[in-house]
């Protein structure tokens, strides 16, 4: 049995489309005459959105049902009060060349979204944000020619307002967005979740390399779950998962805590989730959390762009020499060990292009770092990360003969053999940002476990994280989803 249903006003609306056993008419579905279907996700497909029409209240019934619906109806009230959307530099500038490269010169031009797909090339990006924004089905995008804030307003379309073109981006669109509606189960026996892996195929320092994802493709698949690996491009298909596991390296401003987002609003089990990734990705905000929490750090001090700063100001406080960090970097990128005045200017002038605040830390040599990796509260790998031959940091980003980036070795033991204190603390500051997967960077200093830094995205490679517990580490991050969604199922 199809586990999507399609709601319609009308089947007669359907006609210019492949059959499917997913039709339903919006009549039925309010009255609740489905029998004991249970669908993964309902496509709202309704003429009508609007507050107190039936199509408004498929949406807020489908959420009371406890079945995941597209549009939502927290996006039906956006979409009702005209609530703006504004893309960042980059969309935007993205979108000025297009107008250009096409010649535009109407004032107002329309760009018709379907499942976060569009017709025109070169837009993609844009559509994907915009759909993200607002979830629906088919939007219509009134947009202007100017050279910033191009966005003039976002609507829904129903069905019967598609041209024969348009129908044909929508029946496309639909089969890429949801390939259940058309395909037959794989097998007689149904997975119990199915679980999306984003990852970036193109990232130069991924969180887990090609041999750990496909690890986890083998696992799930023992568990009895489905589990695939997607793109950014494919992420308009995250409604069709259970679940989202995050391993493409987060940021706030950036499609994967958009994605988070989504996922927690539709009630899919992720990792990182929203939360995780706000409280982790800034180390200005954990530096902050540290010092309320009173978890011991290297003393640091924050560095505005709009001030004037020296060398014998900074150092006094910190020690000569310092390490300057940009707030959102990772894979020690984003950093300089500055022990005069004149790198100190050279930094400043490098960095403060990039960020407006940026934190000054004490800087702590030492052999290597311990990473302890926490899920759910409690550790679950140890490593120590060694610093890169001749450098001060794990990755060396300076290129050697070879062009290749060079990082230290590294040695996971298992948790009992890692200090007391190190874990105790790791468990400590992981409790500061939540339950999930997370990545505690230490140093043990003369006895004393000093916390750098929390990752909500910890490195998960093959032979290395996984090097004491195998495949157990593995089948510990997939239970833990598993239970997150038996939890969810039950409410």
């Amino acid at each position: 049995m199809n586990s999507v249903f399609i709601l319609l006003n009308s089947l007669n609306d359907w006609k210019p489309y492949c059959e499917t056993d997913s039709l339903m008419t919006v009549t039925d579905y309010l009255e609740h005459r489905y029998g004991e279907r249970t669908p993964k996700l309902v496509i709202n497909l309704s003429d009508e959105y609007g507050y107190n029409s039936e199509g408004y209240y498929c949406s807020l019934l489908a959420q009371a049902r406890g079945h995941r619906v597209l549009p939502g109806v927290e996006t039906l009230n956006k979409l009702e009060s005209g609530a703006g959307i504004r893309m960042n530099r980059n969309l935007q500038q993205l979108c000025q060349q297009w107008i250009e490269r096409n010649r535009i010169t109407d004032e107002t031009w329309q760009l018709n979204i379907y499942f976060g797909t569009c017709r025109e090339k070169g837009l993609e990006k844009i559509a994907r944000f915009i759909f993200d924004h607002d979830p629906c089905p088919i939007l219509r995008v009134t947009m202007n020619n100017h050279a910033r804030n191009q966005i003039e307003s976002v609507q829904a379309l129903s069905l019967r307002q598609l041209s024969e073109s348009g129908q044909d981006d929508f029946a496309n669109a639909l089969d890429c967005f949801n390939k259940k509606v058309w395909r037959s189960p794989r097998s007689a026996k149904p997975a119990r979740y199915n679980l999306a892996i984003l990852y970036d195929p193109d990232e130069k320092f991924p969180p887990s390399d090609k041999d750990a994802l496909n690890k986890f493709l083998e696992v799930a698949r023992k568990m009895n779950i489905h589990a695939e690996l997607i793109t950014e491009e494919e992420a308009t298909r995250l409604m069709e998962f259970d679940a989202l596991f995050i391993r493409a390296t987060t940021a706030l401003n950036h499609y994967t805590f958009r994605l988070a987002q989504r996922a927690a609003m539709n009630d899919i089990a992720v990792i990182d989730d929203p939360e995780s990734i706000i409280r982790c990705t800034n180390k200005v905000y954990l530096c902050e959390l540290f010092e309320k929490a009173r978890i011991p750090a290297p003393a640091s001090q924050l560095l505005f762009r709009s001030n004037e700063y020296s060398f014998g100001e900074i150092s006094e406080r910190l020690g000569a020499p310092f390490i300057l960090k940009i707030p959102d970097g990772s894979f020690s990128v984003g950093m300089h060990k500055v022990a005069s005045d004149e790198e100190l200017r050279a930094a400043l002038d490098e960095m403060f292009r990039h960020s407006s605040v940026l934190l000054a830390q004490e800087f702590i040599p030492t052999e290597f770092d311990w990473r302890i990796g926490l899920l759910d509260g409690e550790p679950l790998f140890a490593c120590k990360y060694y610093m890169a031959k001749g450098h001060w940091q794990i990755y060396n980003h300076a290129h050697d003969d070879t062009g290749r980036n060079l990082c230290g070795a590294w040695e996971t033991v298992p948790i009992y053999k890692a200090p007391q204190k190190v874990l105790d603390t790791a468990v400590k500051a992981a409790a500061l940002i939540g339950k999930g997967l997370y990545g505690v960077d230490l140093k043990l200093i003369n006895g004393r476990a000093v916390v750098i830094e929390i990752n909500d995205n910890p490195s998960i490679d093959h032979e290395v994280e996984d090097a004491v517990l195998g495949d157990e580490l593995y089948y510990r991050i997939l239970n833990h989803f598993v239970h997150c969604l038996n939890r969810l199922h039950a409410q």
